[in-house]
């Protein structure tokens, strides 16, 4: 298969792409965080796919929920939410993936991204050898990224974070155009997710003592832990309840308000959209099966 051709454009700080030609699309707006510069989008576009939780309970069942107000909280549910601005260089996905992490989420991600059939079109330089990404050179073979560090990698997708550079366009409009056009790309994200939660909560359920726990309890120690929003320390003060799950609902809900508010005020109504719908609230986790059984 032949590679896919970019061309990126730009008009009032807007960066738009086309690819092999085809339909102009919205890359992402220029965005100055903190000293630095990148894309963002947000937005989704008129064919972009948009996640449902209820198309994806026949695969992946209660998980298919339990992500879905953190979901809310980090992209709107758009599967092809890009930035490019901040320390992590290149952050994707509707629960958004992000570069910097050793062997983390995107890299994960991103190493299953490739071995579909349409990698080699997106891009035709980067294989998945020996468990990692490399680059294809004329010199050999290069890793991108090990255990230890993902800069390469980082560097290869965003060079820097002073201007938005023309491959870092380029980059961002591969994987949205990617996302859009291809059912096995949003598909991906979400058994990523799922997974990456699913392992999170044996070792959350092990530090909190969250064996027995509701899964609305659950759920909101899981988004502070991937957002990052406070200490450990923090989350066991608030679950120290005497076992009032309510209680520590409603302490956990107050962590990091402050800071924080349209964050904690979505998942605060996700949670209770969900909990009205009879899907949060009635299970708990299991540290013997790994999974949240009926309370």
């Amino acid at each position: 298969m032949a590679a896919k051709f970019v061309s990126i454009s730009m008009e009032d700080g807007k960066y738009f792409a086309k690819v092999d030609n085809g339909p102009k699309f919205f890359v992402g707006k220029k965005m100055h965080f903190m000293g630095t510069t990148g894309l963002a989008n947000g937005v989704a576009s008129a064919n972009s796919p948009i996640y449902d939780p209820a198309a994806h309970r026949g695969t992946h069942g209660f998980w298919a929920d339990f992500i879905f107000p953190t979901v809310k909280c980090e992209s709107r549910g758009i599967f092809h939410c890009v930035n490019t601005y901040d320390r992590a260089r290149f952050t994707f996905t509707f629960l958004q993936y992000a570069a910097h992490a050793p062997d983390g989420d995107f890299v994960k991600f991103f190493r299953r991204l490739l071995s579909l059939s349409a990698g080699a079109e997106y891009f035709p330089d980067l294989v998945v050898k020996d468990g990692a990404i490399c680059r294809v050179t004329e010199a050999g073979t290069v890793r991108l990224e090990s255990p230890e560090t993902t800069e390469p990698l980082m560097q290869y997708l965003n060079p820097g974070l002073k201007e938005v550079e023309e491959i870092e366009a380029i980059n961002a409009a591969k994987f949205i155009h990617w996302c859009d056009n291809d059912p096995q790309h949003p598909a991906l994200q979400v058994a990523v997710g799922v997974e990456h939660l699913r392992e999170a909560m044996k070792g959350y359920a092990q530090r909190y003592s969250l064996d027995g726990r509701s899964d609305k309890v659950c759920l909101v120690v899981a988004d502070i832990r991937h957002q990052g929003r406070a200490k450990s320390s923090q989350i066991l003060s608030a679950l120290n309840t005497n076992g009032d799950d309510e209680k520590a609902f409603k302490n956990l809900l107050e962590i990091g308000k402050e800071l924080f508010p349209v964050r904690v005020a979505t998942l605060k109504s996700e949670t209770g959209k969900l909990v009205a719908a009879g899907i949060l609230g009635q299970r708990k986790y299991s540290v013997q099966q790994g999974d949240f059984v009926q309370a």
